[in-house]
């Protein structure tokens, strides 16, 4: 917990698990579960997610330790990533121009969400949904300054399943809402999940090529500007979580007159998440606003009656 960080971060605890991991003469593929390194290692990791223990790790040079066991790809390489993020590491220090980091962190909320472990790693219940999403988070923040890198965390799989948690927890606070999901987020990773879209967003709204009108990307912009905008307004929100939500919505609202591939993907597989949990789909439409029909195309059979040859279907 973040009290119990706070505590440990004023005594030699971080400075002593680094030392640990700096000192190790093993292999870190060969690390035994609960050996002096791999204990070190997961201490590190906790401490590192919380403000008020970090620094002390960061005094004690946990990155430069650390950085070199990220390209393990194992157990070991995903908390060490997940440590790195935490710590403020740059993207460039993230092996394989973070594609690596992206891919084991996402797997890793997936899993998280559907209440199942890695053979061979992690099994459920071993990392918490705040503790994914937040690496997923302090990685995008890593990679926010330049929109190249933003596109190797922008996969549609991963931006959709940030989707999810932020408005599976919208959905959880509506009491007249049906159907549900089987993980209910906590604050704290709706909150990440909706941080990590606001960084990603150059890459989610990059429009396609040739620019193209769409009427999936405007009925995707309308849902999700909606949904970040409900989210926002959640008691317990924090204004962290607030800013970055109405930042979502803004941008995604102002998106929707030419095609945004990445969005329309992702947002089909959001949709068909929702589908599968009997959500209902109308949660997140603007009922209030009519779409514009031309009397004169294929809908020409419609009663329209207005006299510059336009109708609205409500």
């Amino acid at each position: 917990s973040e009290e119990n960080a706070a505590m440990l971060g004023k005594t030699d605890i971080p400075k002593c698990v680094v030392e640990n991991v700096r000192n190790s003469q093993t292999p870190p593929s060969r690390w035994t579960s609960n050996s002096l390194e791999d204990f070190s290692l997961f201490v590190i990791l906790n401490l590192a997610q919380w403000p008020v223990s970090k620094e002390s790790l960061v005094d004690a040079g946990a990155v430069d330790v650390v950085k070199p066991i990220m390209a393990e790809g194992d157990l070991q390489g995903l908390k060490a990533t997940m440590a790195c993020s935490f710590l403020g590491a740059s993207w460039g220090d993230f092996p394989e121009t973070g594609s690596a980091a992206a891919k084991s962190i996402s797997e890793l909320m997936t899993n998280i969400i559907e209440k199942k472990g890695k053979d061979g790693q992690y099994a459920y219940g071993v990392f918490k949904l705040y503790t994914a999403t937040k690496a997923y988070r302090d990685l995008s923040d890593a990679a926010a300054e330049d929109e190249a890198s933003t596109k190797v965390l922008a996969v549609p799989s991963a931006v959709a399943l940030c989707f999810q948690v932020v408005s599976d927890l919208v959905m959880a606070a509506d009491d007249e809402a049906n159907g549900g999901s089987k993980y209910v987020p906590d604050v704290k990773s709706a909150e990440y999940s909706a941080g990590a879209i606001c960084n990603m967003l150059p890459a989610i709204l990059q429009a396609g090529d040739p620019p193209r009108k769409s009427i999936q990307t405007e009925k995707a912009c309308g849902e999700l500007a909606t949904m970040f905008t409900q989210y926002s307004k959640l008691e317990g929100t924090s204004e962290e979580g607030k800013e970055c939500a109405l930042k979502a919505a803004e941008e995604i609202k102002a998106a929707g007159s030419s095609a945004r591939p990445i969005l329309e993907i992702s947002h089909d597989l959001w949709t068909q998440y929702r589908k599968r949990e009997g959500q209902p789909l109308d949660q997140f439409i603007n009922q209030e606003k009519g779409i514009e029909v031309d009397e004169s195309g294929p809908l020409d059979f419609l009663p329209c009656v207005n006299s510059d040859g336009q109708c609205s279907i409500l």
